[in-house]
């Protein structure tokens, strides 16, 4: 791919939540909530409706967001650390030029919440993934006392921000943008928030949209009463931090419209998780199910429509290549330590997608042992022509047909009658586990 220059390149903004599931978008037909802005984001863009979240949990997807690289060689499990060293997509694209910066939720730094808040937590400067600018916390999971930190030496900060924690931080980035609109490098900055993470609760104008009575739950919430009622109550909250995170992908958007960086920034919103809230039976993430492994993932910004694809596109597009295709969606190379796809081309209408990959990859390295989580570790696959396949050590586990049982009502992973489907789909779990260097003890298949 050629190199252009860096005053021909244009600028990437990442704008992610916590526990975000692909299903609570309006645009993706979630009657409970509203999303006005985000569902602009995908009608003017890419909407890339199978995205996974490979690793279905806030560390080790982070770790593997930010380098490329698989989380049984980066971040294996919860509190684990970032390897020292590791270089980052803010190296990649600070080697071409570009100014970089982050803002919210980092979680890779290894602090074990057992020892204190991490929320108050100072990460050392050299373990903030190269950033130019930086200005988050470890971890926070609460919103109205969110303390933030950054620089070094004589220049250290740390301070509380002064409202709920979305709307503070969006406050930086677009105090960043504005400094930026003049700058002469082109950028990539990242806004990284807590919310719809639990605890489940917005600013009250957001709340007050959603009554848990009248939420329509998904069609996989198990009718045991209090299974529905911890849904209906926590779902409720849930929505309302969703639309207060779409109001400011709204500000954000007003902001790059009025410096004149809109027609030049591309824009990334997706999520590191999802959230189960009641389907299967079963809360918050590190299961395999739709519900948990399912992110948002629309690549948008520009001016749309003139040279750039959009529309509904079943890209299984994982952590590892979320940095990938930012690169390419700016003409730069993916470096040689990065794992990941580069996508871009599904975007970018002047180029040719290249060898691309038939699923994506899912993986509980470490569990956690948490309430509402998978006790066990187990791996996956997910593919393109609509199979979901999951074993536990030694036991098939999972396999659904997705294009005609979205909700994985029918669990087909004991039935003869698919033996020959589940050997593909085994055969593929195997390679994807040989080619990624990971370990695993699949049972065997006959």
């Amino acid at each position: 791919m050629a190199q252009p220059t860096a005053r021909r390149r244009p600028n990437v903004i990442w704008i992610f939540g916590d526990q975000h599931r692909a299903q609570a978008l309006s645009c993706n037909g979630d009657e409970n909530v509203n999303t006005p802005n985000i569902d602009r984001l995908a009608a003017e863009g890419l909407n890339c409706t199978a995205a996974v979240a490979g690793f279905p949990l806030c560390c080790p997807y982070r770790g593997s967001l930010l380098s490329g690289v698989y989380p049984h060689k980066c971040v294996p499990g919860h509190e684990y650390p970032m390897p020292d060293g590791q270089k980052t997509v803010a190296h990649a694209f600070k080697d071409a030029g570009y100014h970089t910066a982050y803002f919210g939720k980092w979680h890779v730094d290894g602090f074990h919440e057992r020892t204190g808040r991490a929320g108050l937590h100072i990460i050392p400067p050299h373990r903030r993934g190269g950033f130019d600018t930086w200005v988050g916390y470890e971890n926070n999971n609460s919103q109205w006392d969110c303390w933030v930190h950054g620089g070094e030496g004589k220049d250290a900060f740390q301070y509380r921000l002064s409202g709920y924690e979305t709307d503070s931080l969006t406050d930086l980035l677009i105090d960043h943008l504005r400094k930026r609109a003049s700058a002469p490098e082109p950028f990539f900055a990242v806004l990284s928030v807590q919310p719809p993470h639990d605890p489940y609760v917005a600013p009250e104008q957001y709340m007050a949209r959603h009554n848990p009575a009248l939420l329509r739950l998904r069609p996989n919430v198990p009718r045991i009463p209090r299974i529905e009622e911890q849904a209906r109550r926590e779902l409720a909250g849930y929505y309302g931090m969703i639309e207060n995170l779409d109001a400011n992908v709204g500000r954000i958007r007003r902001v790059l419209a009025e410096t004149g960086l809109a027609d030049d920034t591309h824009i990334i919103f997706f999520s590191d998780h999802g959230d189960m809230h009641g389907s299967q039976g079963q809360f918050r993430k590190t299961a395999p199910w739709e519900e948990s492994i399912r992110v948002p993932f629309v690549i948008s910004g520009r001016q749309p429509f003139y040279g750039l694809r959009g529309g509904r596109v079943p890209l299984p597009i994982n952590h590892v290549d979320v940095a990938p295709t930012s690169l390419g969606l700016c003409g730069i190379d993916k470096p040689a330590w990065m794992e990941g796809t580069d996508w871009s081309a599904h975007r970018i209408a002047s180029r040719k997608p290249g060898a691309e990959p038939d699923s994506a990859y899912l993986q509980l390295v470490i569990p956690t042992g948490h309430g509402h989580s998978v006790d066990r570790p187990w791996r996956g696959v997910v593919t393109r022509d609509g199979w979901k396949y999951v074993c536990l050590e030694h036991q098939p586990w999972l396999m659904f047909n997705l294009s005609e049982d979205p909700y994985e009502q029918a669990n087909l992973a004991h039935n003869t009658r698919y033996a020959a489907e589940r050997r593909r789909l085994h055969d593929r779990l195997a390679a994807w586990i040989s080619d990624t260097g990971d370990k695993f003890a699949l049972p065997e298949i006959k």
